[in-house]
Formats: C-alpha cells, sequence, structure tokens
C-alpha cells in the first residue's frame, strides 16, 4: 500500500499538496444530501453545487461511493420547478407580496429523489436535472444536461444526453453488478486494483467470474 497509509474517507483534501479535490462525504452539511465514502469531487464547496434544493419539498440528492466528479458539475433539484399546468408558470407563491399560496406538490410534477450509483465519473460542466438516476458505473460525458435515467455501465453525452454506447457486455455488466467491488473492505479492494485496472476484459471476466 502507497507510503503504508491507508486511505481515509474522513479526509477532505485526499491528495497530498493539492486543495481543490475533495473527498465529498466529510463536507456535507445538507442531512438531504447523502454521498458515499471516497467519492471526490475536483472543486471545494460541493453543496454549491447542488442547486433549488429546499428543505419543504423533501427531495434527498442521493451518491454512492467512488464517483468521480469534475469541476462545475452542477445538481438541480426540484425546488427548480415551477408549475406547468397552469396558464402562467410564474411563481407567485415564492415572491413577497403576491396572494398565491403555495401550490401542491404533485402540482409541481416534483420527480423525487436524484440518485447515483456507484463508480460514476460525470465530466466538467455537466448539469444533472431533478430526479435523475444514474447507474454504477455510468459516464457522462463533459458538457451533457442529464434529463433521464441513464442505465449502469453506460457512456451518455450532449444536450439532452443521449446513450453512446454500453461500456461492457451484458455478461460482463452483470458481474460487476454481483461483486460489488465497492462495498468491499478497503484492504480487499486493493488488491483487486490490477483487475479494476486491467483493460483486458476477456481476462478480468474469467478473474471476476471466479470470485462470485
Amino acid at each position: 500500500m502507497k507510503d503504508s497509509i491507508k486511505p481515509n474517507p474522513n479526509s477532505v483534501f485526499p491528495v497530498k499538496g493539492v486543495d481543490t479535490i475533495t473527498y465529498v462525504k466529510p463536507t456535507i452539511k445538507n442531512p438531504n444530501i447523502i454521498v458515499g465514502e471516497f467519492t471526490y469531487f475536483a472543486d471545494v464547496d460541493f453543496e454549491s453545487h447542488v442547486t433549488h434544493h429546499y428543505d419543504f419539498y423533501g427531495d434527498k440528492l442521493i451518491i454512492g461511493k467512488f464517483c468521480q466528479i469534475a469541476a462545475n458539475v452542477n445538481f438541480v433539484m426540484s425546488g427548480a420547478n415551477h408549475q406547468m399546468n397552469s396558464v402562467s408558470t410564474f411563481p407567485f407563491y415564492i415572491l413577497e407580496g403576491w396572494d398565491q399560496e403555495f401550490p401542491s406538490l404533485h402540482k409541481l410534477h416534483i420527480k423525487g429523489d436524484t440518485i447515483i450509483g456507484n463508480d460514476v465519473w460525470i465530466g466538467q460542466n455537466t448539469t444533472i436535472l431533478p430526479g435523475v438516476k444514474i447507474g454504477n458505473g455510468a459516464i457522462i460525458g463533459a458538457n451533457s444536461v442529464v434529463g433521464s435515467n441513464v442505465s449502469e455501465y453506460s457512456i451518455v453525452v450532449g444536450n439532452p444526453a443521449k446513450q453512446v454506447r454500453k461500456r461492457f457486455d451484458d455478461e460482463l455488466i452483470n458481474i460487476m453488478e454481483k461483486i460489488k467491488w465497492w462495498d468491499l473492505p478497503i484492504d480487499e479492494i486493493n488488491n483487486l486494483i490490477p483487475i479494476l485496472s486491467n483493460d483486458n476484459l476477456d481476462e478480468v471476466k474469467i478473474i471476476l467470474k471466479a470470485r462470485l
């Protein structure tokens, strides 16, 4: 293990001498933002990139472990929605002096929690819209706007983001979903790194199938 130091999920700055890459989990104060261990952000103040996240909506942002979130990625939450089934979309209800009661949430088309799986790579300048579900191992290309669900181990890009291809064949995807390497103890993950970084996917498939 490098320098005989174990990875510390509670370290805010995991790269020695670099203060622009942060492990997200130890920085979170909002109970409606839940982030797994070792997910990092290539910037600081992650919560400022979660916008329109108002308590009265009750929606959560849930991000798994070992995700890689590039600079200027923004998560737009349900509070950004306006009432679309009425003549005007103007939100009189949140502005001072206007006589409109807060609409019931079902009229605002609240899309629920935004959920990002494990080992997801999100490229810089990407925007994730409310209620999106992104599967394990997905890759989101830079400058994408993600408004619909993304399946596990797929690559999406663009505005609106569209699937380019699956990263692996279905057999290897199923193996990865069963292995769930991100849930293993640190020592086991360290031992798996040669496999996790091996680009010979046929070899990887054989090795991982033997572990099941």
